[in-house]
């Protein structure tokens, strides 16, 4: 089977807690989601973990054993009853995947809308240079003038296009599969995090998003009873950003020196401004995880807006693009016609 989604780790956690909460124990919980299957790999699934579990009752090593949850899921899991709050794990593990799935989609979003909107101009323009170009052309032609300058010149790719058009297509589908394999690779990955990194926008987001991610672990962790430098460690296995990585190196250094978990994560310049002041004040207050849980709900919040404020003006950037685009090329081929036409 392949590994859950966030989606299906989130139902899972959140079944899981529910259960937990009502007295149930974890053996009897799988037992009624395996009743309430409606799939096939629902069943096969629930049925692995149930046999498992009725070796020594623990869901853990059940959970592990699948090799379809995340490993996250499985060591918190495993926290969970080692300190019998299995119940708040999950509650907590639920959250956290339901962010984490809610962050991949704004992504998602902000990404796949300008690459269609992209593709479609390509499109346009493609049509236009080797369709519509020609037509002139022949119009020309019919008039005893030729296409001149720049228009002659769009007329010459547009047929050079057309003749070559399986080469092109080749090329263009080789260029577009080394992309998606490069950005697979760690390597690739790497790359499209500094390119990410050195735009300010996408820069932005993206330490929002490891922001995010960090206060949704150490909420977890430090509910679940364990101590701010598990939580780091934890941290650095979940997040992928290198800028935000040396930054909870730094914090871990601070730690380690003694330094208080709220003033190194200021600091460290984790977080900063008015969420730098609710963690000042809630290390104080002893509701440092309940402050990170709010700080990561925020955050999401706040990527959820600039996605969409992203999105929203590039709609009418690409659009005006395309517009000049088309008129430059339609008004290089009708002033040269309109001078023809009106000396005849």
């Amino acid at each position: 089977m392949k590994p859950l989604s966030n989606l299906e780790s989130a139902a899972f956690c959140n079944q899981m807690a529910m259960i937990l909460k009502s007295g149930i124990s974890a053996l009897e919980g799988i037992s009624i989601l395996l009743d309430d299957a409606e799939t096939s790999d629902e069943k096969v699934l629930l049925s692995q973990i149930f046999n498992r579990m009725q070796e020594d009752g623990i869901l853990a090593p059940a959970l592990e054993a699948s090799a379809v949850f995340p490993p996250y899921l499985v060591r918190m899991t495993e926290i969970g009853e080692e300190t019998g709050t299995l119940d708040e794990v999950m509650d907590a593990l639920d959250a956290y995947y339901t962010r984490e799935d809610s962050i991949r989609r704004s992504i998602r979003s902000a990404l796949s809308y300008p690459l269609v909107m992209i593709v479609m101009m390509l499109l346009v323009i493609l049509v236009l240079i080797m369709k519509v170009m020609p037509i002139f052309q022949q119009v020309f032609v019919q008039l005893g003038r030729e296409m001149t300058g720049f228009s002659k010149g769009i007329l010459n790719l547009g047929t050079t296009l057309s003749n070559y058009s399986l080469v092109f297509g080749l090329i263009v589908a080789v260029l577009v599969l080394m992309i998606v394999l490069l950005f697979k690779t760690k390597k690739g990955h790497a790359l499209l995090m500094w390119c990410a990194y050195h735009w300010n926008h996408s820069r932005n987001i993206f330490d929002k998003i490891s922001a995010s991610r960090f206060a949704s672990v150490m909420n977890l962790t430090l509910r679940s009873g364990m101590t701010a430098e598990h939580g780091l460690e934890y941290a650095q296995e979940l997040i992928d950003d290198p800028y935000f990585l040396a930054k909870i190196t730094q914090c871990q250094a601070l730690l380690e020196q003694g330094t208080d978990l709220s003033q190194a994560l200021l600091k460290s310049k984790i977080f900063c401004g008015i969420y730098g002041r609710m963690i000042s004040i809630s290390g104080k207050a002893g509701t440092t995880d309940e402050t990170m849980g709010k700080i990561a709900d925020q955050y999401e919040e706040e990527i959820d807006i600039q996605t969409s404020h992203i999105i929203s003006a590039l709609e009418p950037t690409l659009v005006i693009i395309l517009s000049v685009i088309v008129g430059v090329i339609l008004f290089s081929v009708m002033l040269p016609l309109l001078g023809i036409m009106s000396g005849l």
